[in-house]
This record gives structure tokens, C-alpha cells and sequence, in this order.
């Protein structure tokens, strides 16, 4: 039987920074970047600390496409070293876990044979957009076998094929009848980003090397503590204000990088995000017209559009346009529009209408400023910028990164890091299993096996469904179980224990943490004025909500459905 993995309680981490208010590094954000630099630097034996002035993982980590991939666009930008790196990482998160990443079957429909061939060198040279000239087969089929040539890593994704169009036809009736051909290569999906993200943290945490505190923000720099650079933070639910001093501060707030430089005395003009929307729709027809592929493909402005069959939804997305990171950004109704005209292209027999979006979303990417350079050619590689704080601490600031090379960036900051405090590296993280994913079966005999042996409390069926929901991670869940534990009333799959477990052990601060974050209910479409009720109940109990707490917890999460999501709790409800 795999061996259970404890569950670290990281609720309430607010006091073990201002019981011990210095770390060797400080690490401030923490979206997935952050996250990876805190659990590298926690499994070399460093005292680190994590602030995130949000949820984890609630800002550009919390709005992708929900893809691990290496990019075959990336090539025409000549950004070879990122495709390389990115698919091996790739293929390591395959390998590392197995829970939240799986192999991803990706479609693309080809209308032209040689369209693009002279506009390519010239997008690859200048990085503009100069023409809406549409990528043609030979254009494709070039790229994806330099792509399948970075991919060699033992197997773990199948090589591209190109089928025409009567053999696409037959195995996608639903496509566009007027395409030439298709090509078909594969990536990864991660079903749940979030709990990914999560899991990594949790690494960290489990090493006692490692503190993390969520809604937590950088204030200013003070004086030096003594070894260090001292960082003035408040904590957002107290209003209290503390100081920590490190000796490396880590500045991974993504879009907000420059923002969160200035807060530290050092102003900087790094970033220059673009904004990207995603659409989510509950349609059993084009669920069933993708079968069970991506379709990924692009449209005749040059910019890149996926439909993803995801969580027995469809999420379409995304757009790429120039934002402000002191703005909120939803998903417009011209965006929508526009998803609406491309999923018409591509599968045109297919009748789309706004009651059938159950969930919008939108982020900004950390881009680096670009100034008139065309967003969809900006670098999606990651640089870092050293400098030195009021104090004598070094000042790490990361420009760009993407989801994919969470791991490979997080190992390159944490080297910086150490070689700057002179402490050596004693674990790799290239083969190391990420939470859940440890000795995770990837048998249907193991699956089994796994299932029998944690079955007492739950039945079989609710035992497969955390196992797929949480990896083996799911043990420590189950086994906190009561006998008092019961299926929500207003959710299916979930149980009351569980509820219970995510808000008391996950370091839940608000009741919109467990919908968007802890959960995937929001994404789905699940949520009702009834569920959200019942939620704040059994967070309220385990975290001591008063009446009037849970009251403002319902209606903040009321408000931020409809202002930031656009859904309204009575056409929510999809199951």
C-alpha cells in the first residue's frame, strides 16, 4: 500500500513570521513562481519565507489555459531555448504528477498548404504582425517536427501526425468541411492548476524549513534588522503591521513586479502584461465535437485560440491584449463575440449562445514590457533581475515565466539564492513528485489496490473520487473523517468532512478561497445561493465565522461572481 502523506496544517502562519520575524530569503508572491522558489529553497534546509497578499495562486497564476506545454509557437519567435526547456518540463510533470497532468491530444484544423511561408521569417525577424497571413500546412509541419525533435525524452508523448481531409473528417464529423488537412501532436492538460499549486507549497511547508502566509503585503522597506534588508508587511486580516529581515528577498508578485519594487524604495519599468480571457461553457454538443481533444488553432488576425473539453465542460480561450495591473480585468462581452465567431469557424454546425457560459475568467501575463512590439511575439521567456536593498540584502525580481517551467525557474532562483547565502544544494527536484503524485497508481490493478485499502470509511466509489481529486494526498483526508460526515446537501461529490478538511488545513481566509481555489465549483458552474450558504456554514464552524462573518462572506462572494465572473447565482447551477 503507498506510503500516506502527512497533511502540514499551514493555517494561521501569520504568527510563525511575527514569532521569528527574519528569514534567510523572503519571498514575496506567491502565484506558481513563487510557490516552486519557496519549496526548492525549503528542501535545501533554508529558512524561507512566503507572503502572498492575495489567496495563492489568485492572481496570473489563477487565469491559465490550464495547459503544460512547450509552446510550438514559440519557434517562429526563435524562443528555442524555452520550447526545449519547456517540454522537458513537460514531460517531468508527466512523471511527477501524474494526479493533476495528463497527456493532452491536440488538433490542429489546417486550411492552406504553403499560406505563411513568407510572412514567417519576417514575424521570426522583426516580431510584428505586419500581415493576418494564416499559418499553412508545410508552415506547421515544420514546426512540429522540430518540435517532436525537442519532445525525445523515453517516450512520453506521442509524435505528431498529419491526416487530410477526408481522414479528418472521419474522425472529427464536426470540423469545418472546408479545411485541408489536420495535424494532431500532443501536450499535457493540468485538470486543477490550483491544487498543483497548492501541493507545491505544501512541500515546502512539510520540510519545517518552510512558513507561508496568504493575504499578507509588502508596505515598504525599513531599516536593517541587522544581517539583512528589512521588509515593513501588514497583515490584511489583522491590519497589524510587522517587519521581517532577510538576506534575499525574492520578488515573484508577477504583472505587480514593478509595483511591489516601488513599495520597496527601487522603482523599476520591467513588465508590460497583456491581458487574457477565457470562456467556460456547459454544451454537451461541442463537448462531444472535440472528441476529447483540444483544438487548437489560429485565427486570420494571428492570434492563437484553443477549445478545450475540460471538467465535463468546454473552456475557450484566450485573448492577448495590452492591461493595466492596477486595474481588475474581466472578460468582455467583445471578447466573447469574438470566441463566439472562432468556435463558428472551426466547427461551424455548432450553435453557441451566452446562457450556455457558466464561468468567465480573466488574468494578466507577466510579460516584459514590450513597448510597440505586437503582444502575441512578446518573450514568454523568464529573466531575473538582481539588485541590491537598503540594507544589503539581494533583490531578485522575476520578469516573465510561464506554468509550464514552474519547476526549471523556481530551481534557477533558488541557485541564486543560495550561491548568495553560500549554501550548497543537496536535493534535486527533476524527478521528485510534487504532493499528491507521490507513488500515485497509474495502474488500473494499482488503482484499484489503492481504492480497497481506503475504502472502510467512505465506499469505493467516494475512496476513486478523492484519489482523483487529491492524488494520494487523499489519504490524509480520508482519514480525518468522522462518523458524523455526510454529502453536502447542495453539491454532489463533495462531503461535509472534506469541507471541513479544505478550510481548516488549507489556510482558507475567505469563503471565495474554497469555491475558486480549494475547489473547482465556480469553474463548473456548480454554485448556488443554497451551496455558498452551506459552505460558509461548515468553513464558518471549523474557523470560528461569526453570524455576521458569514453573512459578508456570502455576499463578497456573491458580489465577485457576478462583478468579476459574470455569473449570477441563478443561472449558475450546471450539472
Amino acid at each position: 500500500m503507498p506510503a500516506r502523506r502527512a497533511a502540514p496544517k499551514v493555517r494561521s502562519t501569520v504568527t510563525a513570521l511575527t514569532d521569528r520575524p527574519s528569514a534567510d530569503v523572503l519571498v514575496l508572491g506567491g502565484g506558481i513562481n513563487g510557490i516552486a522558489t519557496f519549496r526548492e529553497l525549503a528542501l535545501q534546509g533554508v529558512d524561507v519565507a512566503l507572503v502572498e497578499r492575495g489567496d495563492y495562486v489568485s492572481g496570473a497564476s489563477s487565469a491559465s489555459s490550464h495547459m503544460v506545454h512547450g509552446g510550438v509557437r514559440y519557434l517562429e519567435n526563435g524562443e528555442f531555448r524555452l520550447v526545449n526547456e519547456a517540454v522537458h518540463e513537460r514531460n517531468r510533470l508527466l512523471k511527477n504528477a501524474p494526479h493533476y497532468v495528463r497527456p493532452l491530444e491536440t488538433t490542429i484544423p489546417i486550411f492552406k498548404t504553403f499560406s505563411g511561408l513568407l510572412a514567417a521569417p519576417l514575424r521570426f525577424l522583426t516580431h510584428t504582425q505586419r500581415s493576418t497571413v494564416e499559418r499553412g500546412a508545410l508552415l506547421i509541419k515544420v514546426g512540429l517536427i522540430i518540435y517532436d525533435a525537442f519532445s525525445r525524452d523515453g517516450g512520453s508523448v506521442p509524435r505528431h501526425r498529419f491526416l487530410g481531409r477526408k481522414k479528418s473528417l472521419e474522425a472529427m464529423p464536426d470540423l469545418n468541411p472546408t479545411l485541408k488537412y489536420t495535424a494532431t501532436y500532443y501536450d499535457a492538460s493540468m485538470h486543477n492548476p490550483e491544487r498543483l499549486a497548492l501541493d507545491v507549497l505544501l512541500d515546502g511547508v512539510a520540510t519545517g524549513h518552510g512558513r507561508a502566509a496568504n493575504y499578507v503585503e509588502v508596505v515598504g522597506i525599513g531599516t536593517s534588522g541587522g544581517a539583512g534588508s528589512e521588509v515593513r508587511l501588514r497583515d490584511l486580516a489583522s491590519g497589524r503591521e510587522f517587519a521581517m529581515t532577510a538576506k534575499v528577498v525574492v520578488n515573484t508578485t508577477g504583472p505587480w513586479t514593478d509595483l511591489t519594487n516601488d513599495d520597496l524604495g527601487m522603482p523599476t519599468r520591467y513588465m508590460g502584461g497583456t491581458k487574457g480571457s477565457h470562456i467556460v461553457l456547459d454544451h454537451p454538443e461541442l463537448l462531444a465535437a472535440t472528441r476529447g481533444r483540444e483544438l487548437f488553432f489560429e485565427n486570420d488576425d494571428g492570434r492563437i485560440v484553443l477549445i478545450y473539453p475540460l471538467k465535463g465542460r468546454v473552456m475557450v480561450g484566450t485573448t492577448d491584449i495590452d492591461a493595466d495591473p492596477r486595474q481588475p480585468v474581466v472578460c468582455t462581452e467583445e471578447e466573447v463575440d469574438y470566441f463566439f465567431e472562432l468556435v463558428h469557424h472551426v466547427l461551424p454546425e455548432i450553435q453557441l449562445d451566452r446562457s450556455q457560459i457558466v464561468y468567465r475568467f480573466s488574468g494578466i501575463r507577466p510579460l516584459p514590457r514590450h513597448d510597440d512590439e505586437t503582444p502575441g511575439f512578446v518573450s514568454r521567456d523568464y529573466r531575473i533581475e538582481p539588485a541590491e536593498l537598503p540594507g544589503g540584502a539581494l533583490l531578485l525580481s522575476l520578469v516573465g515565466g510561464k506554468w509550464t517551467t514552474f519547476r526549471a525557474l523556481g530551481e534557477h532562483m533558488a541557485n541564486l539564492a543560495l550561491a548568495r547565502l553560500g549554501v550548497s544544494r543537496v536535493v534535486g527536484t527533476q524527478t521528485l513528485a510534487i504532493g499528491g503524485g507521490k507513488d500515485f497508481p497509474r495502474t488500473d490493478q494499482d488503482r484499484a489496490a489503492w481504492v480497497a485499502a481506503h475504502s472502510a470509511k467512505v465506499g469505493a466509489e467516494h475512496a476513486e473520487r478523492l484519489l482523483l481529486r487529491y492524488g494520494t494526498s487523499a489519504a490524509a483526508i480520508i482519514e480525518s473523517f468522522t462518523a458524523d460526515d455526510a454529502p453536502l446537501k447542495n453539491l454532489e461529490g463533495y462531503s461535509t468532512d472534506e469541507v471541513r478538511f479544505l478550510a481548516g488545513q488549507e489556510q482558507v481566509e475567505h469563503l471565495g478561497d474554497l469555491i475558486y481555489r480549494r475547489t473547482s465549483v465556480a469553474f463548473v458552474g456548480a454554485i448556488t445561493a443554497a451551496l455558498l450558504d452551506e459552505l460558509a456554514e461548515l468553513a464558518g464552524d471549523t474557523l470560528g465565522w461569526s453570524a455576521e462573518r458569514r453573512r459578508d462572506e456570502v455576499a463578497t462572494a456573491t458580489r465577485d461572481l457576478a462583478e468579476l465572473h459574470q455569473v449570477t447565482l441563478e443561472g449558475a447551477a450546471r450539472r
